[in-house]
């Protein structure tokens, strides 16, 4: 039997703490200890009036898109609290494969979802998102997520409205603790899996811990976020997990710990 190969690494996981628990898993399996640091928290949408509205109409809509996890638990609960289920012939599209899964678990299949590189970019590439002038589309999403994918779909004549169900809001956490370890060199790596979770971390870090945060490796899960980690200044490993999944994102921790071993 192969050892555990992430014997002895420690590693930062920032996801939302009701996010983190299969990730740790994974990390914890191979041997690894995760240390848990949520840098950003789901809570409800600051007013859920027009929300509401989006739901009550959702018959209106030939296309549903989700866009996160997230959107997925907490538009469906809202969904089915209001009307007990989706219309009928309401066609549901989500960006990757975790909303593909929590879309599983709300008893909805048939979904469009792309088959690699879960971004709004894969997901407007595929065949279902081209000819769309005329439709209307509704997109779930979080209060202030990217423009790309309706903008994009409005370009190609479809009318969007967004239906926002949650935000991402900046935990009140104490980082003493996790500075004191990385004080003493017992962070050896850090994962993110967004743009917002890597601003908030390097907020949260403060004057102290920002430094040692820029000398760590860090797994990130697109070019954007790569790009950002190099604005604020990262100094050592930027690597990109293949996809936005924990086993993506386990796999890219693995594949730095076999370089250190060869170094």
């Amino acid at each position: 039997m192969l050892p555990p190969s992430l014997k002895g690494v420690r590693v930062l996981v920032t996801r939302p703490r009701e996010q983190a628990d299969n990730l740790v898993r994974l990390i914890e399996s191979q041997g690894g200890e995760a240390i848990r640091f949520p840098v950003i928290k789901i809570a409800e949408p600051r007013d859920t009036r027009k929300l509401r509205a989006i739901i009550d109409r959702l018959e209106n809509f030939s296309l549903a898109i989700f866009i996160s996890p997230n959107a997925v638990r907490r538009g469906m609960h809202l969904i089915n609290s209001r009307r007990g289920a989706l219309p009928p012939n309401l066609r549901v599209a989500c960006v990757g494969s975790g909303s593909a899964r929590e879309l599983s678990r709300c008893g909805i299949g048939n979904v469009i979802v792309p088959g690699e590189n879960f971004d709004s970019e894969a997901l407007l590439e595929l065949s279902e998102l081209q000819r769309v002038e005329g439709r209307k589309i509704v997109i779930f999403r979080g209060q202030g997520g990217r423009e790309l994918l309706g903008n994009t779909l409005k370009a190609r004549g479809a009318t969007v409205e967004y239906a926002e169900c949650y935000q991402r809001v900046r935990p009140n956490a104490d980082f003493t603790p996790v500075l004191h370890r990385w004080e003493r060199g017992e962070v050896d790596i850090v994962c993110i899996t967004s743009a917002d979770g890597l601003r908030n971390l390097f907020a949260m870090s403060g004057k102290s811990g920002q430094p040692l945060l820029l000398q760590t490796p860090i797994i990130v899960v697109s070019p954007r976020q790569a790009t950002l980690c190099r604005e604020l200044g990262f100094k050592n490993d930027v690597r990109i997990a293949a996809r936005a999944s924990d086993e993506s994102m386990l796999d890219a921790i693995q594949a730095w710990q076999r370089q250190q071993k060869t170094l």
